[in-house]
């Protein structure tokens, strides 16, 4: 859990810089700031993306996974959460909510988030989770600045996603092959891509209701163990 504990720190420590620089920084100077970072956001999302040649089982998670979201209702749910804080902590008027959740889905779908936390787990190895540390601080740093106190309060749900996919990475590390992973990254890629067009207004996205589709990639290939193992 150390990689967590270091990542859960950097954002919040980013976060208060940020918010503390933040008087300083006019209107029109945050919001090319946040045009920027979606840009880079959008690139760093197709990258990942790009790397997976198995795009059947790419579209069939992204549909299923896109379902199963909107019967429980994810994005409401982050949404409600959200606002939740934006009354308890921030004025009105505020894109604290907005903040919370923007950043609550980049620091958690990407690859780092899951290999690190997995790697983590499995033997120790906290570097990714360390590096990952280091991008998120300063990625924090722009982001209060520019969507306010929000942008704190992701911290605790970074520290809850990675603190559970390092828990149980021992459970899962049988099924956790280079290839499934690969698949697990490709689809947070191109919800990483859908963030950034989120960031720019261009279309608005429900991408927490798409992040079961993450996860399908491994329930398939456990699945399909299983089917093995019952012919065997």
């Amino acid at each position: 859990m150390l990689g967590t504990f270091v990542n859960t720190f950097a954002i919040i420590v980013g976060s208060l810089i940020g918010l503390a620089f933040s008087r300083f920084i006019p209107t029109k100077i945050t919001h090319t700031l946040i045009h920027g970072v979606a840009f880079a956001v959008m690139l760093i999302g197709l990258k990942m993306a790009w790397k997976e040649n198995n795009f059947i089982i790419l579209i069939c998670s992204l549909a299923f996974g896109g379902v199963i979201g909107e019967l429980i209702r994810i994005e409401d749910r982050v949404n409600g959460l959200g606002k939740w804080l934006s009354a308890r902590f921030s004025k009105p008027g505020s894109s604290m909510s907005k903040g919370f959740v923007a950043t609550t889905l980049l620091y958690c779908v990407g690859s780092m988030a899951l290999v690190g936390s997995l790697e983590s787990g499995l033997t120790g190895n906290h570097d990714i989770l360390f590096a990952k540390s280091v991008l998120d601080g300063l990625g924090s740093i722009v982001f209060s600045a520019s969507l306010g106190v929000g942008v704190l309060f992701s911290a605790v749900s970074v520290f809850f996603y990675q603190g559970c996919i390092t828990m149980g990475a021992s459970f899962l590390k049988p099924f956790l092959t280079d290839p499934v992973i690969s698949q697990m990254s490709a689809v947070g890629g191109l919800l990483i891509m859908a963030m950034g067009f989120n960031m720019l207004d261009v279309v608005k996205i429900k991408v927490a209701n798409l992040l079961p589709a993450m996860f399908l990639p491994l329930v398939y290939f456990m699945l399909l163990q299983l089917f093995r193992s019952s012919l065997s």
